[in-house]
């Protein structure tokens, strides 16, 4: 499951629009923008809280934040991230089935 995830992740970077970060990912989620937020095994439990109170579905991935950048093709940690666009990835399809 989580080679399909990180599959989908890198390919939803690569062909639609993601946003990274904890402060941009939840400025997304309360304007409406964010389909789903992916966050790290390790994010500051504060940005869950806040993303939780905006109702956009989030995904708990296992990956802790340095791993979860290097899937994402970055050189550093990634708290958390919002899909704007899934681009050609299936993303919101194989977080859905998970």
């Amino acid at each position: 499951m989580s080679v399909d995830v990180n599959r989908a992740i890198r390919t939803a970077m690569q062909t639609g629009k993601v946003i990274i970060g904890g402060k941009k990912t939840i400025k997304a989620c309360e304007n409406g923008d964010a389909k789903l937020v992916i966050v790290s095994s390790n994010c500051p439990q504060e940005i869950i809280e806040k993303i939780k109170e905006t109702g956009v579905p989030i995904f708990y991935h296992v990956l802790p934040g340095i791993e979860l950048g290097a899937a994402c093709g970055k050189p550093f940690s990634i708290a958390a991230m919002a899909i704007i666009d899934e681009g050609d990835s299936n993303i919101l399809e194989v977080l859905n089935s998970g």
